[in-house]
């Protein structure tokens, strides 16, 4: 990704003063730490608070580069849908994808019964009414000895849920076994993937208790697209005294490997073209959007880590702090450093 040439970023210096046959960064260029006005909301039952950002010009609170996009989305197909209850209570659909591009179990964690995947719903060659109920895709709510997979009723509410044409909330969420699973204090994406889940749940006013909705793109792009194997080694390199962006380097990927043309092809899918993003990633905002911006970020929600709010149960540690200062002066991301991080 390139920079503005009248200042070399420190990732270029540490790129430089590793070897010239280094990959080049993959990251945002510089940003300004953060946007005014921008903060997640507090745990109180409120929608998000969120900014108006525009990526088609240079002041609309998406950084001042452009990434490289792919040229053609990929082709995905979701396979299946199943309903979700939580453990806080609420319930969400987990659509699993194939795509056209990898062999990997892409998902997409909807909340709210208006938002569907068309090719989940298109009618397939020679199925049987129990084969869609049993790939999911039916309308209502499935019960013991329903045999249809339409229920006019519940179809009609969709449609007039559809067509109040709420701006859904969207987190586009790359896969973290340490972060999520085994309870590493070295990043903050589980918080972040519990955050957008808790939002996304939220009622949607206080007279209208229904939950505004929204969806998690699960993107299997471990170690932000350079496996876990991999990433496990970066984590060895960060304790020898690398920061996250200079492990990368050392072990030859990119600061940042992903990408987001799945994420497009999904969301559309989805029939999602205008999206409220919860991202502190302005590389996230244009690349999300796809070549010919085939969804467009409307409003972005920040990420501000639940520690530097003061809540109970974000994440403490000397680890997270390096990280989260790496995102933001080399990475660009729009956060400013609390005082106390």
């Amino acid at each position: 990704m390139p920079h503005d040439s009248a200042d070399e970023t420190a990732s270029q210096r540490s790129d430089n003063n590793l070897t010239d046959s280094l990959p080049g960064l993959v990251s945002p260029a510089f940003t300004p730490p953060s946007t005014p006005g921008t903060s997640t909301p507090s745990l109180e039952n409120r929608p998000a608070k969120s900014v108006p950002v525009d990526s088609s010009t240079a002041t609309g609170g998406c950084g001042s580069k452009k990434p490289k996009l792919l040229d053609k989305l990929p082709e995905v197909n979701c396979v299946v849908r199943a309903r979700i209850p939580t453990t806080t209570g609420t319930e969400m659909f987990l659509h699993l994808y194939q795509n056209s591009e990898d062999n990997k179990e892409h998902l997409a964690i909807v909340f709210g019964n208006q938002i569907r995947s068309k090719s989940l719903d298109a009618v397939r060659e020679g199925e049987t009414e129990m084969d869609r109920l049993i790939r999911g895709a039916y309308t209502g709510r499935l019960f013991p000895g329903r045999t249809t997979s339409h229920m006019p009723d519940s179809e009609q509410q969709e449609k007039e849920e559809r067509e109040k044409k709420q701006i859904p909330l969207v987190r586009i969420h790359s896969e973290c076994y340490t972060g999520e699973t085994v309870w590493s204090a070295r990043c903050d994406c589980g918080e972040q993937l519990d955050e957008a889940a808790r939002l996304m749940s939220l009622p949607t006013s206080e007279s209208n208790p229904k939950s505004a909705g929204g969806i998690i793109i699960y993107l299997r792009q471990e170690g932000r697209g350079i496996g876990l194997g991999e990433k496990l080694k970066a984590y060895n390199l960060q304790d020898l005294g690398s920061d996250t962006v200079e492990a990368n380097l050392l072990l030859r990927h990119p600061a940042d490997a992903r990408s987001y043309g799945l994420a497009t092809a999904m969301l559309k899918d989805l029939g999602v073209d205008e999206i409220k993003l919860l991202t502190n990633n302005p590389d996230k905002i244009r690349a999300v959007e796809g070549p010919n911006r085939e969804i467009v970020v409307k409003e972005r929600v920040a990420m501000v880590p639940l520690a530097w709010r003061g809540r109970v149960g974000g994440i403490r540690s000397s680890e997270i702090g390096g990280y989260l200062k790496t995102k933001i002066e080399k990475m660009g991301h729009m956060l400013q450093m609390s005082e106390t991080s």
